[in-house]
């Protein structure tokens, strides 16, 4: 009796088993489903960066980085904003505006050479039509506004594609002070960075918030007439202290001038555990290092790495971390307020498991679904919410 009766609940169990699979997969296919139905917007990609130190043939699944055309299409990606990538070290100089140009031509080229696979997008018409004809759109963003020295090379850069600028980047610039400095020279905008802003919305470029200090997003708020973006952020609620993410009183902020904060997938803005990790590591590294005097490629170096990280392993975030930061932004200020900004190929060796190139978009709608988001909400993530705020700006403008 007792073996009957224990069949009885392997069986039960069983079947319980069986059925828990059953929904799961039903889950899984409908994530792949809806990554094909909902138009994917991505709004930071580093990819033109990685093509000016050695061009490559990204129709090649197997071309270096997170971006190709074959893991863009299994992922569901129709519109990327490629990164024009201006590094700090460079402002001040007339270098900046020839290295923003040089990848804004590799872009070009990448359109050009592929005109069945990708498309100038400058837009929200042009991303949407490319969609309707199955081809990826190539919007441009410029990271750091570094170039930007005067109007009519705003309006050049307007011209050439550009549809967002980063205020700044890692260093304060001649428009602001930016989250990763110490020396805020302008707490926050300066006088000309007050009058790029109106600028922008009379021209409809997108301002971008991200990587810029807090009394300057503030100033932003106070300033701008048309909604902004944070392309590439997530939520400081998960990493105290960090400037780079947004606060909550940021986000209610960006809510009320009706922008989208766009949520970055590096394990650094995701996950507080890991970037105390990670700085352990690195504080480690660093006094071994000089302790013994070593230079960086000296094997010890190397050997002592290999062995902290294999008794210390620091891991990644996961996919659940960056629904995580949607759902905060969500229970916070409302599912119109929040998309995707990934960073891919711009933030090294630190993406989280299951989001690690451009083919796994699906995975992160599958953990939405099973959190209770809705078709509509999981819709507005992927791409309603920017294109809503883009045409904003684009309306604004045409309007003054």
């Amino acid at each position: 009796m007792k073996y009957i009766y224990l069949l009885l609940i392997l069986g039960l169990t069983n079947i319980e088993g069986n059925s828990l699979m059953a929904e799961e997969n039903k889950l899984k296919e409908k994530a792949m489903e809806l990554s094909r139905k909902f138009l994917i917007i991505d709004t930071h990609i580093d990819l033109p960066l990685h093509l000016l130190r050695g061009w490559q043939d990204i129709s090649d699944r197997n071309s270096y980085g997170e971006m190709n055309y074959p893991k863009a299409k299994e992922g569901g990606l129709d519109a990327a904003f490629m990164s024009i990538y201006i590094p700090p070290r460079l402002q001040g100089t007339k270098e900046a505006e020839l290295f923003a140009n040089n990848l804004i031509e590799k872009v070009e080229t990448l359109i050009n050479e592929n005109p069945d696979k990708f498309s100038r997008a400058v837009s929200t018409e042009d991303v949407i039509n490319n969609f309707k004809n199955h081809i990826i759109s190539l919007p441009m963003g410029m990271e750091n506004g570094a170039p930007v020295t005067d109007f009519e090379l705003l309006k050049y850069y307007y011209e050439k594609g550009i549809r967002y600028i980063t205020l700044a980047h890692g260093k304060a610039n001649h428009i602001c002070d930016s989250s990763y400095d110490e020396d805020k020279k302008w707490k926050g905008l300066s006088p000309f960075g007050k009058e790029l802003i109106k600028e922008m919305n009379r021209i409809g470029m997108i301002i971008d918030v991200s990587h810029i200090s807090d009394d300057a997003f503030y100033q932003v708020m106070e300033i701008s007439g048309a909604p902004v973006i944070a392309s590439h952020s997530s939520c400081r609620n998960f990493t105290p202290g960090f400037e780079r993410n947004m606060s909550d009183d940021m986000l209610k902020a960006l809510a009320k001038n009706g922008g989208v904060i766009q949520i970055n997938f590096g394990s650094d803005f995701l996950n507080q555990s890991y970037k105390q990790r990670k700085k352990d590591y690195e504080i480690n590294l660093k006094y071994f290092r000089e302790k013994n005097n070593l230079s960086d490629d000296d094997p010890r170096l190397k050997e002592f790495r290999d062995k902290y990280l294999k008794e210390n392993p620091i891991g990644y975030a996961e996919v659940k971390d960056v629904a995580d930061h949607i759902d905060h932004v969500v229970k916070l200020i409302g599912v119109d307020f929040v998309g995707l900004g990934s960073d891919f190929d711009g933030v090294g060796d630190t993406l989280p498991t299951g989001l690690k190139d451009v083919s796994m978009y699906p995975n992160l709608i599958h953990e939405l679904l099973t959190r209770g988001f809705s078709e509509e909400d999981i819709q507005k993530i992927c791409s309603g919410n920017l294109l809503r705020v883009w045409k904003q700006i684009e309306d604004h403008a045409s309007n003054r």
